[in-house]
């Protein structure tokens, strides 16, 4: 009793000291700071750059090695950006003096696997993992001289007596947390610990020169409910009364030590959440229909908000020996005490899944899996930033005085977000991310995102706000006959149950407004679409593309209501040249007898020349084929170029979109090009083939450049509405090893 008596008298004298300084800071103008309302207009981020951290690499080291950004802190005036790369063992180091155009600036080689760091003044502090085993943890926390950020220079190394995880320094300077985790072994037991040794805090009281610190040890043992033995400490986060949060992830618990005494003062379960509405289901559909109960939250990252409330982004990494796995998908306030404050619970999933963000094949897991989490203030405006991991995307939200968060906008970031790190000084934001896979085409990145928006910028498209309708990898695009207001978008088999969406582009972003299921016989279909066209009638023609030795390139029409009236195959001779890359974009223009249904092929088919797509022309009324070539622009070396859509202009006349197969920094070809029947008499199978002529219109290039991100490479859907505006959409994979981003690019009125 006098045990738990005297921690609590510690931690209310700890937090009325942090409460003592703490600034009070809502929105934009007069008392509305003071009570976080949102009564006047925020500012908003906007992303400025995108930096792949393959080009800090050194010389002589091949730019497909395998490199990562994870932990991030920044120089004390916010012109460098330091980010530990565990798989190079180094730190990094970007200039980010103009925050559009950040440039490499080299690196520190360690030792060791650096996992977290942190800037005091002048010095760079990185905690390096030297461990042999997970039995025999070691690790140091290392001080380096950063008044030259690009020559820093060793001071000092500090055993840390285990394996350290991350790290935090006061705000005053005057003590740093590091977390030393001794993580389990997930591949002994199971994973289910207790597996000595425990875990600890360390505590460095930073006083004059960097030989006079002092590190002192604090014992995490014996406050969790869940193996109080093995403690394997998360994260930490440390306040203005200089009282460290730290996060006990797999033992669903929080422990606060006030740092000048290195004391435990109190300490708490994380809790369990309800979540309603989530797919528990990895099946190749994204249903939003199922309930979570008792879901422990197992948090990750923590933050401070205000000094003296707590919020943990509650990602979960641990399945007990009763295989309940934790993950509660969201985020929670908590007050010092242990008192839930706020709750997320399913919301934040809800609003990434309307992004097109939601990561299907996680489904049955943890979802999101938000991972990290910050807070900070930027003039009169307090922002919470919450990232993850999962869906590739940071929101944002404002919080006012009474903790109450209020959602402000997404921000998409490139694939696997780790660091958040606010830099209010410069009203910038940094993330980075650490996936990353020169093979599949995507790199680990640091983004810049900065404060001063009128509107969010993303994302450019969502489903509707008073709905759950969950999309993604959206790859035709086309506009409805007579409303300018309204197109229709189809999804690739990414997913299943294919259906048509209706998209309303009179607002800005466009709204997926409703979804409709494609039944074919009484049952739903499961097709690769990649093009979608209406005809005069209002029903559609849709084209599904095959696989070689499995499935047929499909010619598809179905009613305005969803319903397949009809399978069109090609004929045999052209089947048996079949190749990968089938069917990509539909167009029909005409009706009755005068019908004529286009659609691209993508690439060259086995008894085309190399450099040629096949358009196929489809006459509904004599159920009759005909082709001509379109000529693809030549491909850079280890890459390819093909089509992706064809949109009708007129009855002669066509756009197509010509791409090729790379994204960031090796994306070269994305175009929009139009070609004219006109003169052009396409033949069947076995006659000469007739080759067309194109006529750039647009380079998409710097459209796709222009939001500051990660160039992705399926331009994949394009419609001309019926005022004329022309509409393109890319793919973003159902966020599979891609960045997840849909681009929706509104491009003006191209055509007469």
């Amino acid at each position: 009793m006098m045990k738990h008596l005297a921690k609590k008298t510690a931690l209310v004298a700890a937090v009325a000291a942090a409460s003592a300084s703490v600034s009070y800071a809502g929105n934009d103008y007069g008392w509305n700071k003071y009570f976080g309302g949102s009564h006047f207009k925020q500012p908003y981020f906007e992303r400025v750059a995108t930096f792949p951290v393959f080009e800090n690499l050194a010389a002589g080291e091949s730019a497909d090695d395998e490199t990562a950004a994870e932990i991030s802190a920044i120089s004390k005036d916010g012109n460098f950006v330091f980010y530990s790369d565990s798989p190079k063992g180094r730190i990094g180091i970007i200039d980010i003096t103009n925050p559009k155009a950040p440039a490499p600036a080299g690196f520190i080689a360690l030792d060791g696997e650096p996992t977290s760091v942190a800037v005091r003044g002048n010095l760079l502090l990185v905690a390096i993992n030297t461990s042999a085993s997970f039995t025999d943890p070691s690790g140091a926390l290392v001080v380096y001289n950063i008044s030259n950020p690009k020559a820093a220079t060793f001071v000092k190394s500090f055993d840390m007596g285990g394996q350290p995880d991350s790290i935090d320094v006061s705000p005053d300077g005057k003590y740093a947390a590091v977390v030393i985790e001794n993580e389990r072994d997930e591949d002994l037991n199971d994973g289910i610990i207790p597996q000595l040794p425990a875990g600890l805090l360390q505590v460095v009281k930073m006083r004059g020169k960097v030989d006079n610190w002092k590190v002192r040890s604090v014992d995490l043992t014996g406050y969790a409910d869940i193996a109080p033995s093995d403690p394997e400490p998360e994260y930490v986060s440390i306040n203005r009364g200089n009282i460290a949060a730290v996060t006990l992830q797999e033992n669903n618990h929080i422990i606060l030590v006030d740092l000048r005494r290195a004391r435990v003062i109190n300490d708490f379960s994380a809790g369990t959440a309800d979540l309603f509405n989530v797919d528990t289901n990895e099946n190749d559909l994204i249903e939003p229909v199922d309930t979570i109960l008792d879901r422990k939250r197992e948090p990750d990252a923590i933050t401070w908000l205000n000094n003296f409330w707590l919020v943990t982004a509650n990602e979960g990494d641990y399945e007990d020996e009763n295989g309940e796995e934790g993950g509660s998908r969201g985020f929670t306030i908590f007050t010092p005490w242990g008192t839930e404050r706020y709750e997320s619970g399913s919301t934040l999933e809800h609003k990434v899944l309307r992004a097109g963000h939601y990561p299907e094949d996680r489904s049955e897991n943890k979802g999101i899996e938000p991972e990290a989490v910050t807070a900070a203030r930027y003039g009169y405006n307090n922002f919470l930033f919450v990232g993850a991991e999962r869906a590739n995307v940071v929101a944002v939200y404002s919080v006012g005085l009474f903790g109450q968060p209020m959602f402000h906008q997404l921000l998409p970031t490139t694939v696997g977000p780790e660091g958040v790190l606010a830099v209010p000084s410069r009203n910038l934001l940094i993330v980075s991310s650490e996936k990353d896979d020169a093979d599949d085409g995507f790199r680990s990145t640091v983004s810049i995102y900065q404060l001063g928006a009128d509107s969010a910028t993303y994302p450019e498209i969502k489903s509707d706000d008073s709905q759950l309708i969950p999309w993604g990898a959206l790859s035709g695009l086309v506009a409805d006959n007579a409303d300018a207001d309204k197109l229709y978008a189809v999804p690739d088999s990414f997913y299943k149950q294919s259906r048509i969406y209706d998209v309303d582009v009179s607002a800005t972003p466009a709204v997926i407004t409703g979804s409709t299921v494609l039944m074919k016989d009484g049952a739903t279909v499961d097709y690769d679409l990649e093009g979608i066209a209406q005809r005069e009638d209002g029903s559609f023609w849709l084209v599904s593309e095959g696989k070689v030795g499995s499935t047929n390139n499909l010619l598809i029409l179905a009613d305005a209501e969803g319903t397949v009236q009809k399978e069109v195959t090609l004929p045999a001779a052209v089947m048996t040249a079949q190749k990968k890359h089938g069917f990509e974009g539909v167009a029909v223009v005409g009706s009755g007898a005068d019908e004529k249904v286009l659609v691209a092929f993508q690439r060259a088919w086995a008894t085309d020349p190399a450099e040629y797509a096949r358009i196929g022309v489809y006459s509904p009324a004599t159920e009759s084929w005909a082709f001509a070539y379109y000529p693809l622009d030549a491909a850079q070396e280890g890459a390819w170029v093909g089509l992706s859509e064809i949109t009708a202009i007129d009855d002669e006349t066509f756009a197509i979109i010509e791409r090729d197969n790379q994204q960031g920094d090796k994306a070269q070809i994305k175009r929009m090009y139009k070609f004219s029947l006109a003169g052009v008499a396409p033949v069947a199978e076995g006659g000469s083939i007739p080759v067309l002529s194109k006529t750039l219109v647009k380079d998409l290039l710097p459209e796709l450049k222009a939001t500051g991100g990660w160039v992705v490479d399926k331009a994949e859907g394009s419609a001309i509405a019926a005022d004329g505006s022309v509409y393109v959409v890319t793919d973003n994979d159902g966020i599979d090893d891609a960045t997840g981003e849909t681009r929706f690019m509104s491009l003006g009125k191209l055509f007469k």
